[in-house]
């Protein structure tokens, strides 16, 4: 059983992306927490009411349409944090820059309370403000969330741990391929049983400077004719509608490239500041590497139009983003990888003193010598008082987050380059459409260019003027009658919590070893999903009615566990008392143990000049315990400035703390001689924090913006085209097709397309938000019995402790009673006999069923009454057939021969390869991940898809058993079939 429920994104113009996949035996799988720039709490209330069933969790890329709304569910939703979420290494590391950027740069990502939930909670007749502000997530705490996550390899095939709530996952088995569009982008396959599905969602074909194209040909290199074996023919294909429309741009990725930066040099060579809006994670990793690479090439010449011109990348997490880009280098495409090896070989050349010519001054892939990164608005704002005030000859290129223009740095240089028409903005994305009352910035200036573009064809670029509302969201602290209505509505949320006894915190913190009563419930066994909603039901009525009355908790409500929550309190009268308040709340410590013996906590067995060291080298845990500790008080300027200090080190109390580049990258800033030269933009002090601690809700400041700049567009989203469907999903081959992430019109138009081009082979579905669709696989079990001569012919080969065999034969329909006549018959004669004696079997049976049936046919067409009482007519019972697989007759046997082909059968370890040949009196090492060198020349490498390589560079001439037996090579070659089982085809 596979039922499909997309829960965003499916036949809309939002590009946020989530969806539910239910297998047999109720395993549920949410793949994507995407959210779009409207951060709607309503749109994350299916996940919520989802979430105590879930089994476990898939990402597939680090963008908002994927992944905005993940440290959201970790904060609020109780159980989120306790179901296994999965993704690549990539994926987590950009995606927890991604949240931590979009937190810092509006308020809006906290979002508010529903007007609905606040009402409940009112004991006033006041109306309360629907602006109330959630607690958002802090920098340490989304950090916690991702650590959470399951890294994964392309090509891995993983069983995963299903959730405590989770039924039993029954072989459940996923696998990560590369996507492309984005680094570590996933295209996942879902094997459990019978149901082979495979989501594909945002991906691209096509190779470009960063990312290797998707793995449906064999990824990077591959050049296939046809889809690798893992994603072929899948029972259900689920893939993205979204540019099913869109024809591919002639010239490819060269082309796409020379009209941007052709726009680029039309507008810095005029003066101009030219603002690309980006995300901070995925995309920008394309654009900055192609950009600093144009300005390379253009010094190289040095007569190029962009020397003059300066290149900037703002974020406030782009250091972050950069570091772990130039960690993540194999991950991205050959091409990359070969470039860092070139310098790297380069540099040591030169250092070894081998190539004087060297200068040493290559850089690598991402080691910016003209991008310029910023990370703070002070640096924003000065470099745009510098265009002010500055010689306005000079152009200025800036790649900002985010694409979106709701939020972030490319929000605030909009507003100040707008008003100048030789100023130019390059939008990169199909900007989503929240609503159609409410456009966003980067929506509105795409419809603006897209009118411009069809009223005057190719010369877009005439004045016009396009007047934009833009609402800057400001933080403003509760006051009044919304604070104590929030604290009503805060201590309903934590008795809920407590009641519901979610253990989150004791999952949050793996390290400690006190559990509680509920901590060992939950390790042990979980409520029953019914049980979970009595519970919570339950919990909020009663909570519900108290909080009408007062507006905090009373002594009464808290019960014996007041000696824990409240200071100052040492006893508590449990006379009359019944449940848990009759007994101290004492933590239990638990002792955990493994296979190996209990588990300690090795910080507990420190010397003390050894926990002295410890803390010296980690400033920065000790500054985030610190800063853990002091939520919720007050705090004192001193302490402020002294809290600064310990944790920023020799930097001074400039630094702020919560975002905070951390050592590690001013330190690889100091270190890159080649980046850009240290100007004034460097002594900007970090922001200062205006946000205000503690309950608050949203303010807007409305304001008009006359934008007369140029609008221009280019193509840089790296998603699939229409030519790109076209051509694979012929290929794959899947049995039913789900299109989802698209707008209304492109999806029925490539429902069309694929209904053309496969015709009725498969079941094409265009689910809507919330619809669910059964994608089961429609197969049927047949069990076949083994004629006895064809079991005497079988040749059964042992791999690893397996028998092996293969099967060639002829399928025939045979009665029961002659089979087994036939089997026992055959054990007596040889195969030849037995054969003959089952065709007369056969024919037998045969004549059989048409002597009874020809004098009931005939006494019917004559007219011949049927006798009721003296002679009642002979039934003959049916007979019951069975498919028999019987040996193949000798005039079909050379055909059969012909079209089957030898199988290999088993698994290679190299591991095992290399100790055989030692054991054989051969040398084999290995070198690299993956490859095997024995005796020196002839070198194994094993593929991810199973495939083994053998290369040789000739015979040794030692006189060692190399030499013996036609040398290296073919006993390398004996001993990897010795340890596989070639099955014959015929």
């Amino acid at each position: 059983m596979f039922t499909f429920s997309p829960l965003q994104g499916a036949l809309s113009e939002s590009t946020a992306s989530q969806s539910i996949l239910e297998l047999d035996g109720g395993i549920k799988i949410l793949v994507d927490v995407g959210w779009d720039e409207s951060f709607d709490v309503a749109k994350l209330k299916e996940i919520e009411k989802q979430v105590p069933t879930l089994s476990l969790i898939l990402l597939t890329h680090a963008t908002t349409n994927h992944i905005a709304a993940f440290a959201h569910c970790c904060k609020h939703f109780p159980l989120f944090t306790r179901v296994p979420v999965y993704a690549t290494t990539p994926v987590i590391a950009l995606g927890r820059t991604l949240l931590q950027d979009l937190y810092a740069s509006t308020p809006l990502a906290a979002t508010t309370i529903p007007s609905s939930s606040l009402d409940e909670v009112s004991y006033t007749k006041q109306q309360a403000s629907s602006d109330i502000l959630l607690q958002a997530p802090t920098p340490e705490e989304i950090a916690t969330y991702f650590s959470l996550i399951h890294p994964l390899k392309y090509s891995q095939p993983h069983q995963p741990l299903g959730s405590p709530f989770s039924p039993p996952l029954n072989g459940l088995t996923i696998t990560a391929y590369n996507s492309g569009h984005t680094l570590g982008g996933t295209i996942w396959h879902i094997q459990h049983g019978l149901e082979s599905i495979v989501y594909a969602v945002d991906w691209n074909q096509g190779r470009e400077n960063v990312y290797a194209g998707a793995a449906w040909l064999g990824g990077a290199g591959g050049g296939g004719a046809e889809v690798i074996e893992q994603l072929r023919k899948p029972t259900a294909l689920v893939c993205s509608s979204r540019g099913g429309e869109k024809p591919a741009l002639a010239g490819g990725r060269s082309k796409r490239d020379e009209l941007l930066l052709s726009k680029v040099k039309s507008c810095v060579t005029n003066g101009g500041t030219v603002l690309i809006p980006i995300d901070s994670s995925a995309r920008v990793l394309e654009l900055a590497y192609l950009m600093e690479h144009a300005w390379r090439a253009d010094a190289a010449t040095g007569e190029g139009q962009l020397k003059t011109a300066k290149l900037y990348l703002a974020g406030r997490n782009i250091h972050s983003t950069m570091r772990y880009a130039r960690s993540m280098l194999e991950w991205m495409d050959d091409s990359v990888v070969r470039e860092f090896e070139a310098v790297v070989d380069g540099s040591r050349r030169v250092n070894g003193g081998a190539d004087g010519n060297k200068t040493n001054k290559d850089a690598g892939p991402f080691d910016f010598r003209f991008l310029r990164l910023l990370d703070r608005k002070g640096q924003i704002d000065k470099l745009l008082d510098q265009e002010d005030q500055g010689d306005s000859t000079v152009g200025r290129v800036i790649l900002a987050s985010d694409s979106s223009l709701e939020w972030g740095f490319s929000r605030d240089v909009l507003k100040h380059i707008a008003s100048d028409a030789k100023n130019m903005v390059i939008l990169t994305e199909h900007p989503s459409l929240i609503s159609e009352t409410r456009l966003s910035i980067g929506r509105s200036l795409w419809r603006h260019w897209q009118e411009r573009v069809e009223e005057n064809g190719d010369a877009p670029n005439q004045e016009s003027v396009l007047e934009l509302e833009v609402a800057d969201a400001k933080k403003q602290v509760l006051e009044g009658n919304d604070l104590a209505i929030y604290q009503q509505w805060l201590a309903q949320q934590r008795q809920l919590q407590t009641t519901l006894q979610s253990g989150r915190d004791t999952i949050l913190e793996p390290a400690g070893d006190v559990g509680d009563e509920a901590s060992e419930e939950s390790s042990e066994s979980e409520d029953s999903e019914d049980e979970q909603q009595g519970k919570a039901l339950n919990a909020a009525a009663t909570m519900g009615q108290a909080s009408r009355k007062k507006a905090a908790l009373t002594d009464e409500d808290l019960g014996i566990n007041i000696l824990l929550k409240k200071k100052g309190v040492y006893d508590f009268d449990v006379r009359n008392k019944k449940g848990r308040d009759r007994m101290f709340p004492h933590p239990v410590r638990r002792k955990r143990a493994d296979d190996y013996g209990e588990l300690i906590r090795p910080e507990d067995y420190l010397r003390a000049e050894e926990r002295d060291d410890g803390d010296g080298q980690d400033v920065t845990q000790a500054a985030k315990d610190d800063n853990q500790d002091r939520l919720g008080r007050k705090r004192k300027w001193d302490d402020a400035a002294a809290f600064n200090n310990k944790g920023q080190g020799h930097q001074g109390s400039a630094k702020r703390p919560q975002l905070g580049r951390n050592v590690s990258d001013e330190f690889d800033l100091a270190l890159s001689a080649d980046g850009p030269a240290s100007d004034e933009l460097d002594e900007v002090p970090d922001d200062p924090a205006e946000a205000p601690v503690g309950p608050s809700k949203v303010v807007f400041a409305r304001a008009r913006v006359d934008v007369r700049l140029q609008v221009e567009f280019v193509d840089f989203s790296g998603v699939h085209d229409k030519r790109s469907l076209h051509m694979l999903i012929p290929l794959i081959q899947p049995r039913k097709l789900i299109l989802v992430g698209g707008g209304p019109g492109e999806t029925a138009a490539l429902a069309a397309d694929c209904a053309k081009l496969v015709g009725a082979a498969i079941d094409i579905y265009t689910p809507a938000i919330g619809a669910v669709i059964d994608a089961s696989v429609d197969t049927n079990a047949w069990v076949v019995r083994l004629a006895p001569a064809l079991v005497k012919q079988l040749k059964w080969q042992n791999v690893r402790g397996l028998s092996i065999a293969t099967v060639t034969g002829r399928l025939l329909a045979m009665a029961k009673e002659a089979a087994v006549a036939a089997a026992g018959g055959a054990l007596e004669d040889d195969g030849n006999e037995g054969a003959h004696k089952r065709l007369k079997m056969e024919d037998k049976a045969e004549e059989a069923t048409e002597s009874t049936a020809t004098p009931a046919a005939e006494e019917k067409a004559e007219g011949t009454p049927v006798p009721t009482d003296e002679t009642p007519p002979t039934s003959t019972p049916p007979i019951a057939l069975e498919p028999t697989l019987d040996i193949v007759p000798a005039t079909l046997a050379s055909a059969t021969r012909a079209a089957a082909q030898p199988l290999h059968v088993g698994d290679l370890r190299l591991g095992d390869l290399r100790k055989a040949m030692q054991q054989s009196g051969h040398t084999a090492e290995f070198r690299g991940e993956g490859t095997l060198v024995v005796d020196g020349s002839v070198v194994v490498r094993k593929t991810a898809t199973g495939r083994v390589d053998v290369e040789s560079i000739g015979l040794p001439t030692d006189g060692g058993p190399a030499t013996q037996l036609g040398g290296t090579f073919y006993a390398v070659k004996r001993t990897i079939y010795e340890s596989l089982a070639v099955v014959a085809g015929a």
